[in-house]
């Protein structure tokens, strides 16, 4: 495979603009951003040509402290870690943002969270809880590893890196490739890393009358063999074998690569109990098999969706005297909820985009040279654009 340039690099749709992406259409920013108040901010940490690491944020709301979101978890293989997953399983509640970095930075992750919520509701001193916060949150913080091309002994994430991007989170469209939690990470062999896509899906409101919903997708990909890559159902992972075109491993068992791990974060407005969240965070497996993901057993698969459609008050820390909510008591609350029989929209979203945004992902990558002189190429998009337009139009190889 030929040098990449950072000039040649490109999303898939400006590559491959006939390749078919599903029956939704994508959002204005084909972002995770298109899903109204969620916002995200990714931040590359890269001191010297040893460490390649990085932090992605990502917001479900800006008022994130005062309101909970529905959420769930669906966990494809278990070989990775997303911190508060237990939490949200016996919820189904969504109380933190959601951090993706490297594996040696998970502390930093959860310690950045916790600082920057301490710092913000911490209560004064007084005789009840000597300046503790007055609301409940676990921080959920997910992770991939990038030991191969940045050095995790480093530990260069620090929890003011954390700080910072849930400050400067923004709705703009999200940086792909080389970028915040992806910095580092590698996918079916080739320079993988942080990749987003979105679809719009038409819907019925509780009126009756038209309106749409948008499921927006953000990956941390890190995963997979080179043969197993296919784009568009093409093979092209075998026809690059074929042509003896792989991505060249060193033979030393020390420097092989363990198939890797990749986090898929799904958020959407349509109105979703975590029942139906779950649901919809299994459809990503879908979009990752089309890709060439099979799970394997050294993959950390992790799959979270969350919905805007309902906003949850925030479980209040109770101090004596003080709260409105009484434990013994069960109080009703009202939220919204799909038509589960209405809810094939939203699936085929969730997997689409998925697809796409891993695709963006290894798109918009470029070729790293990174610890100990290890070097993993960007994909070669005019080798991509020619196997998959030729097989495309030949229906086979």
């Amino acid at each position: 495979m030929k040098m990449s340039t950072k000039s040649s690099r490109g999303r898939v749709r400006h590559v491959l603009p006939n390749l078919y992406y599903g029956r939704w259409a994508a959002g204005p920013l084909n972002s995770i951003t298109d899903v109204p108040g969620v916002l995200v901010h990714t931040q590359s940490i890269e001191p010297d040509g040893d460490v390649h690491t990085g932090v992605t944020t990502i917001l479900p709301r800006k008022d994130w402290m005062e309101y909970s979101t529905f959420a769930a978890v669906f966990r494809f293989n278990g070989c990775g870690e997303m911190t508060g997953s237990h939490w949200l399983d016996e919820t189904g509640l969504l109380c933190s943002p959601i951090v993706i970095t490297a594996t040696s930075s998970v502390g930093e992750g959860y310690r950045g969270v916790q600082e920057h919520f301490y710092r913000r509701r911490r209560r004064s001193k007084d005789e009840f809880d000597g300046g503790g916060v007055d609301l409940f949150m676990f921080p959920l913080v997910a992770e991939t590893f990038d030991g191969f091309l940045s050095d995790p002994g480093r530990f260069a994430v620090t929890a003011r890196h954390v700080m910072d991007g849930i400050d400067k989170a923004s709705p703009d469209a999200v940086p792909e490739g080389n970028t915040g939690g992806g910095t580092g990470m590698i996918c079916h062999r080739f320079k993988g890393g942080t990749g987003s896509s979105s679809r719009t899906v038409q819907g019925i409101g509780v009126d009756g009358g038209e309106t749409s919903f948008t499921v927006g997708v953000l990956v941390q990909a890190n995963y997979g063999l080179a043969e197993n890559l296919r784009i568009g159902g093409v093979p092209v992972g075998h026809v690059l074998e074929r042509e003896g075109k792989l991505p060249v491993e060193r033979s030393g068992a020390r420097e092989r690569l363990k198939d890797g791990s990749i986090i898929v974060i799904i958020a959407t407005d349509a109105p979703l109990v975590p029942i139906q969240l779950q649901r919809l965070a299994k459809r990503a497996t879908v979009g990752l098999a089309k890709v060439g993901g099979y799970g394997a057993n050294t993959s950390g698969d992790i799959f979270l969706a969350f919905s805007t459609g309902n906003r949850i008050p925030s479980q209040v820390m109770t101090l004596s005297g003080e709260t409105a909510v009484h434990a013994e008591k069960a109080q009703e609350r009202m939220v919204r909820m799909t038509d589960n029989d209405s809810i094939n929209g939203l699936f085929e979203a969730a997997a689409d985009a998925t697809e796409e945004a891993i695709y963006n992902a290894m798109f918009m990558a470029e070729s790293m040279t990174g610890f100990k002189g290890r070097r993993v190429e960007a994909l070669d998009l005019d080798a991509i654009k020619k196997i998959v337009e030729t097989g495309l139009s030949s229906g086979k190889e």
